[in-house]
């Protein structure tokens, strides 16, 4: 059995703007889970620049999991772009260095928003903006150009300026069937074998069942 090489930053050699996304960042605070990939026909290596306000000294962190597909134009906005609020002034003084230096805010006066996760099988179309401390949940779906502004349900489509929700993918008893089977978690044969299954057109809870 042939499949792609979870290790490879090319999955295909042929197609160069496709890469496994977790083989090419270098940040400890972004964590990418097997089989996610980035397609960039420009600058397919620079995903990280697209991981913008990421300073370690917050702690927060960028996790993405499993299978994901994240489009080109992606940006996922990190806390450090969150200035205190509680001022008159929101004026970062503190960045800009010189004698301003010396009034940094102190962590607990920052809207920090906590970590930003990606569940496992999201689709992320072109151009998406993602705020700090969104959760995606699992088999979601966001359409091109969205801002996300607060958290998506999982196996539901969102897209907008901010995004709203579209529709639910599946009826909710399907969504919880597919989340019990969490498809994504198992080896890699299993998956291999399973792909037709995996990609039927609208699944029932007893299809999904037998998958189990």
């Amino acid at each position: 059995m042939t499949v792609p090489d979870v290790n490879a930053v090319y999955p295909n050699p042929e197609i160069k703007e496709v890469v496994f996304l977790k083989n090419v960042i270098q940040r400890p605070n972004i964590e990418v889970g097997d089989y996610t990939y980035y397609d960039d026909p420009v600058a397919p290596l620079d995903f990280e620049r697209h991981v913008t306000h990421h300073y370690e000294f917050l702690g927060d962190k960028l996790v993405i999991g499993k299978f994901c597909s994240i489009a080109s134009g992606i940006e996922f906005v990190m806390n450090g772009a969150n200035h205190a609020m509680a001022g008159a002034s929101t004026y970062p003084f503190n960045i800009l260095g010189g004698d301003w230096q010396a009034f940094t805010p102190r962590l607990a006066d920052l809207p920090l928003k906590g970590d930003t996760v990606v569940g496992n099988d999201v689709w992320l179309g072109q151009n998406v903006t993602v705020l700090p401390g969104i959760t995606i949940g699992d088999g979601a779906i966001v359409g091109a150009n969205s801002v996300v502004t607060k958290d998506v349900a999982p196996y539901t489509i969102v897209g907008g300026n901010p995004a709203a929700l579209i529709r639910p993918r599946f009826a909710p008893a399907v969504i919880v069937a597919l989340e019990k089977l969490a498809w994504w978690d198992r080896d890699i044969d299993w998956i291999t074998a399973h792909i037709p299954a995996l990609t039927r057109a609208t699944p029932t809870v007893e299809e999904i069942e037998e998958l189990m």
